[in-house]
């Protein structure tokens, strides 16, 4: 009888444990699919505004060396999803890469070696070729997306401890303590008799003693949590980031443009002057094509996410 009423107080217990823990892991769970379905939409959102505002720009000349854009969100996306991804070097590449092909672009009447190119690319930071918006974008972009990713897999984290909280490794101490404080009013005739406050409290203490050891460090994890929230509607806030990310390149590939002339004439005094090209009909006349300007998308013109919220309000409302 004695183990019947055992394994009866056990059984209870865990039910009552996962019924309290249910709404807190629910919530975890619907809080990192919300949000990481709104961060990858984001990103897949950008990047197709980018490409339709390249296309429209600068046509072939986009398509040809799209690529390297490719590139960028994919490595942007493999870092958000937890990969091994420098965010530094990678749009410190990016810029490189960027950089070599407008050369040959703006000066296809030149042939370029792989060396004159890995030449180029030394000079990226003392000529600043696209002006201000390497640096600036590098700050933005590497904070926003640090922040994002520590966000969803601060809620993935969360989310786990939750699950295993939820199992409850019931002692035989504790069972026996649980089996008395439950059923031995029914042994004294009074089956309708509540434990005490204090019993009962003493008693949950030694048998979640594991779950109670998890509360100080909860409660500095909740606070990281918040703080990362807090940024992420704030200074780090990757839709703020993202959204516009098409315009400023387009800015910094403008200001390239602008500055052609100055940066052939420091880059041949530098590698040395190129080999002529042969003057084919497609090697006159690339750097007049690129000069096109660009008309930014007007806000309502942007996608949307699915969410159809902006960051701020998503956090606001959870």
């Amino acid at each position: 009888m004695e183990d019947k009423l055992g394994q009866h107080s056990k059984v209870e217990l865990e039910g009552m444990v996962e019924e309290t823990s249910s709404t807190l892991r629910s919530t975890f769970i619907s809080r990192h699919k919300k949000f990481d379905e709104f961060f990858l939409e984001l990103l897949d959102n950008s990047e197709k505004s980018l490409n339709d505002m390249f296309v429209r720009t600068y046509g072939k000349l986009y398509t040809h060396n799209s690529e390297i854009f490719e590139d960028l969100f994919s490595e942007l996306k493999r870092y958000y999803t937890g990969g091994n991804v420098n965010l530094e070097e990678m749009l410190n590449d990016f810029w490189s890469r960027l950089l070599e092909r407008m050369f040959q672009l703006l000066n296809s009447q030149y042939t370029f070696t792989d060396d004159y190119l890995e030449c180029i690319s030394k000079y990226t930071d003392q000529l600043k070729p696209f002006g201000d918006v390497p640096r600036k974008l590098k700050a933005q972009v590497t904070r926003a997306f640090i922040a994002a990713r520590t966000f969803v897999q601060g809620l993935m984290v969360g989310r786990e401890v939750a699950n295993r909280v939820a199992k409850v490794n019931i002692s035989p101490g504790c069972s026996k303590a649980l089996t008395k404080m439950l059923y031995c009013p029914y042994c004294g005739g009074l089956p309708g008799l509540q434990p005490c406050g204090n019993y009962c409290q003493n008693v949950m203490k030694g048998c979640l003693a594991n779950q109670a050891d998890l509360d100080p460090e909860w409660n500095l994890f909740i606070d990281a949590m918040l703080l990362v929230a807090e940024r992420l509607e704030g200074p780090f806030n990757i839709e703020a980031v993202m959204e516009p990310i098409d315009v400023k390149i387009s800015e910094a590939i403008m200001t390239m443009q602008d500055n052609s002339m100055q940066v052939s004439a420091k880059v041949f005094q530098g590698c040395g002057h190129p080999k002529p090209a042969g003057m084919s009909r497609s090697a006159r006349g690339i750097s007049d094509v690129f000069n096109a300007r660009f008309r930014p998308y007007s806000p309502e013109e942007r996608p949307t996410t699915a969410a159809g919220t902006s960051l701020d309000r998503l956090i606001e409302q959870n």
